[in-house]
């Protein structure tokens, strides 16, 4: 049986929120936040590692003192798949081993969401990535070009993700929510695919839309799609989502 993992890519310049793993929500980093999210999940699953990927040392000294394993990594990367990759190939772990992304601002992530993505993977030996989806509720979050957009065949395997509205309904015949599902940024990998993933050549859809996994779909690999068991929780991008994460966590407590 492989081995699960689960990585949380982190790095402290970010554009719209400089410095935001270490921003305090109820009095702890964010970053921690998240750290504890994996443990609940690893009680769960049985993830074999749970490590913090980040080029940064003020994150580091930050992680490690709340008991954190911490990978430094490479400062040049473009993507949170390439330092993965990165944190993959230092470890020499086997082509079989299941790779878990959970991003570093997203302090409000189920833990049964981290074990969904994780099994789906697993339970599909042709796939090389898993993630999940949701419907979508309203005309406005189709229409939204921020919110991507995933069409899956019957097996559960994606046709395609778009910032654009799809399946586009020609006809009134179909109701189009019944079909468009709304992509959740929760992904597992085989670590051999990852690696090889990250050397190939970006296309040009991906360029496009700005969406990499369309790069996996255009060099043919497969990408297994499940209809989430919970709903993500509040991303931090912004200053308000500092304070609307906060929000919740206080009144979670209360």
């Amino acid at each position: 049986m492989s081995k699960t993992v689960l990585i949380i890519p982190s790095r402290y310049a970010s554009t719209r929120l400089p410095g935001k793993p270490l921003r305090l929500i109820a009095g702890k980093p964010m970053i921690q936040h998240v750290f504890e999210r994996a443990q609940e999940a690893a009680t769960k699953l049985h993830f074999e590692e749970i490590i913090i990927a980040t080029d940064d040392e003020r994150i580091k000294a930050t992680c490690e003192s709340f008991g954190a394993t911490v990978c430094m990594t490479s400062n040049t990367h473009k993507t949170g798949s390439d330092r993965l990759a990165e944190v993959v190939m230092m470890r020499g772990w086997a082509d079989d081993t299941i790779i878990v992304n959970l991003q570093g601002d997203e302090p409000l992530t189920p833990t049964s969401i981290l074990k969904q993505v994780a099994d789906n993977l697993a339970e599909h030996s042709d796939a090389s990535i898993a993630t999940l989806a949701t419907p979508l509720n309203h005309d406005n979050e189709y229409n939204d070009v921020n919110i991507v957009k995933v069409v899956t065949n019957k097996n559960g395997m994606a046709l395609y993700f778009s910032r654009a509205s799809i399946p586009f309904q020609r006809d009134e015949e179909y109701p189009v929510r019944d079909f468009a599902l709304r992509h959740i940024g929760v992904y597992a990998y085989r670590a051999g695919y990852l690696k090889k993933f990250t050397q190939m050549d970006a296309c040009d859809i991906e360029k496009l839309e700005k969406l990499e996994q369309l790069r996996a779909m255009w060099h043919g690999a497969k990408i297994h799609v499940a209809i989430a068991h919970e709903l993500p929780g509040h991303g931090v991008d912004t200053e308000a989502d500092l304070k609307a994460v906060e929000r919740i966590l206080n009144n979670s407590k209360i």
